[in-house]
């Protein structure tokens, strides 16, 4: 089984009935039915705060932060976490108003790590702090039959772990398609949405045919977690359309590449061993791919040296234009960078993200580059699809 990443899983339950949603099944030249979903009510609304941004579907709405702290690292592949240090470094993330977190069942004890982080915040914080710290989990089940109280008892977990009522989000992942179960599951989050367990239902991972097939069967969701960098545009085919389409949104991952996209690997060769940094992470050792995937390292090394000239343009880093440049694409709400607790930090260049605005020139000289790469979409297929081959 593949394994999957802190940016990698979401959830999808909310009955669509709420909304003033109609379908007919018209298709056009590209085969997506793109009348075929209409949701007037499934918003993003950017708030007078310029790092937040509210996500809606009929009644169901979660306002997040639009940099969200990726907690995959706390899984055990990157070195050990301390406990305590890693809490402390999430409460100095959320005082920098970095204040949205993103994990998943399996991430280690990233859940666990939340439940302590929310419980200091309710103690040490005002009620008013309170209300703008979010906890995003996903739930990646086996593919066994998803009865109610299979569900329930999962999502369960997830509450107890986090020490939460209701789940800010459940972002929901399936590993087959062939297999219909996910509508059943879909049907059952809705069901504990209702109920108060679950605030909004999300998904991730899903590609563009089923996440349309979702809609089609009434289940509202407010968000998509999927791969999207400079590099990996796929999202901005067909996906967007139907996002446009529908107002649902979408929160990205890997869009600083597991840190491919930065300075540390600016004029590196790694054809020669020991002479560049190490890829000794699951993230770096996987974006590698995606990137020789893309065009190889020399057309990636053009890539940085254009992101380098643009951000000592604006006083900025690498990433904050590798970040920028994708909050600025269609129907993105917010974008995740991975948060290594108590390990290193990066609240202070988290935060220049809001304060940056890129030109005309420098979104054409980064097409320039990107240009010359190939179309992922046509290379590993639709969003998501790299976790089903």
């Amino acid at each position: 089984m593949a394994t999957l990443h802190s940016h990698n899983l979401l959830v999808n339950p909310t009955s669509f009935k709420s909304t003033n949603t109609t379908v007919s099944t018209r298709q056009d030249s590209r085969g997506l039915r793109s009348n075929s979903v209409r949701c007037g009510e499934a918003t993003q609304v950017l708030s007078s705060e310029t790092n937040r941004v509210t996500l809606r579907n009929g009644n169901d709405s979660l306002d997040i932060c639009r940099v969200l702290n990726g907690m995959w690292q706390t899984s055990g592949a990157w070195g050990r976490i301390d406990r305590d240090d890693a809490v402390e470094a999430m409460l100095r993330y959320a005082d920098a108003g970095l204040s949205t977190f993103d994990m998943a069942d399996h991430y280690g004890p990233a859940e666990d790590l939340y439940g302590i982080f929310i419980n200091r915040v309710r103690q040490e914080r005002p009620p008013e702090f309170l209300e703008k710290v979010r906890g995003l989990t996903k739930w990646v089940p086996p593919p066994v039959k998803m009865t109610s109280s299979f569900v329930r008892d999962s999502i369960n977990v997830s509450r107890k772990r986090m020490d939460v009522a209701s789940l800010d989000m459940l972002q929901f992942h399936w590993w087959d398609y062939a297999n219909s179960g996910y509508l059943d599951a879909l049907k059952h989050l809705t069901d504990l949405k209702e109920e108060g367990k679950i605030k909004t239902v999300a998904l991730t991972n899903f590609d563009t045919e089923r996440l349309q097939i979702i809609l089609e069967n009434e289940i509202p969701v407010v968000s998509n977690q999927v791969q999207h960098s400079i590099v990996d545009m796929r999202p901005q085919q067909k996906m967007a359309e139907l996002c446009q389409l529908t107002g649902i949104k979408l929160i990205t991952y890997g869009t600083v590449m597991g840190g491919l996209l930065s300075e540390k690997f600016l004029d590196t060769n790694l054809s020669i061993p020991f002479a560049g940094p190490p890829l000794n992470t699951p993230s770096l050792q996987k974006y590698k791919r995606m990137v020789d995937a893309w065009g190889g390292w020399s057309l990636f090394q053009a890539l940085l040296q254009t992101l380098k000239r643009i951000a000592s343009k604006h006083g900025v880093t690498i990433p904050n234009v590798a970040v920028k440049y994708i909050l600025d694409q269609r129907g993105v709400a917010g974008s995740m960078i991975g948060v290594r607790l108590g390990l290193s930090e990066h609240i202070q260049d988290s935060n220049a993200v809001f304060s940056l605005a890129l030109d005309e020139d420098d979104i054409s000289s980064i097409e320039e580059v990107t240009k010359q790469g190939k179309n992922l979409l046509q290379v590993i297929g639709d969003c998501g699809d790299e976790y089903r081959r």
